[in-house]
């Protein structure tokens, strides 16, 4: 099996197009899964014993549960509902929902993490809870989570190739479209994993200065 540079040349532009789709997906998934995860984590955190437990179990299931189940049922079930989503919004919503129930745990241990004088606080000068929550704790609880948050951004991102079972035609997509037409495998593949490792290193190194950046500071007698 020899590797030939006009394959290379062949299934590049291709598999360029299908980059652009699999990083508007890994962002857009993100976006969606940043606020749905805050969403959720509020909700856990309710004082309504209620609302607080269903939020945690349909957590519970939806973590559990695989995602690429999860984008089957989106896109092929969801149809005998009557329901109809495109192949990208149902990825993109897929991947927004699961990995909500993973940010939700991020939101919510930065805010049970700021301490229980700013909340004293707030009681003194009478805010509200979405005074309190927005001006006082968010503040507060947002900038140590930007790490933990930017790494599932990054594990979005290599979780896009799923997306190709729902027939989005996202990088790896268009690498296995092109092998199975013209049955080269090498070179399709291996172009895959390049271009994953040449965006996911980068990424993961602006999350490691991030991590650096907003790291608690020692407060401790020097």
């Amino acid at each position: 099996m020899d590797w030939s540079w006009e394959v290379v040349l062949e299934v590049l532009p291709s598999m360029w197009l299908g980059l652009i789709v699999t990083v508007q997906a890994a962002l857009v998934g993100a976006l969606l899964a940043y606020v749905l995860g805050l969403l959720l984590a509020l909700l856990k955190m309710s004082k309504n014993w209620i609302v607080a437990k269903t939020s945690y179990w349909i957590s519970e299931c939806v973590r559990r549960t695989p995602l690429l189940v999860q984008l089957y049922f989106l896109f092929y079930v969801l149809p005998d509902l009557g329901i109809f989503l495109s192949p990208f919004a149902a990825g993109v919503i897929g991947l927004g929902i699961h990995f909500s129930t993973y940010t939700s745990e991020v939101y919510r241990a930065g805010i049970e993490n700021v301490p229980k004088g700013q909340w004293e606080a707030s009681r003194a000068l009478n805010y509200n809870a979405y005074q309190t929550m927005r001006f006082v704790i968010l503040p507060q609880a947002i900038p140590p989570m930007i790490p933990p948050l930017a790494n599932y951004l990054i594990t979005m991102f290599k979780e896009t190739p799923l997306l190709s079972a729902i027939t989005v035609v996202e990088l790896f997509g268009a690498a296995n479209i092109f092998s199975n037409t013209t049955y080269k495998f090498l070179e399709p593949m291996t172009l895959v994993g390049l271009f994953f490792l040449l965006t996911s290193v980068p990424a993961a190194y602006a999350a490691m200065r991030l991590e650096q950046r907003f790291k608690p500071k020692n407060t401790g007698a020097s």
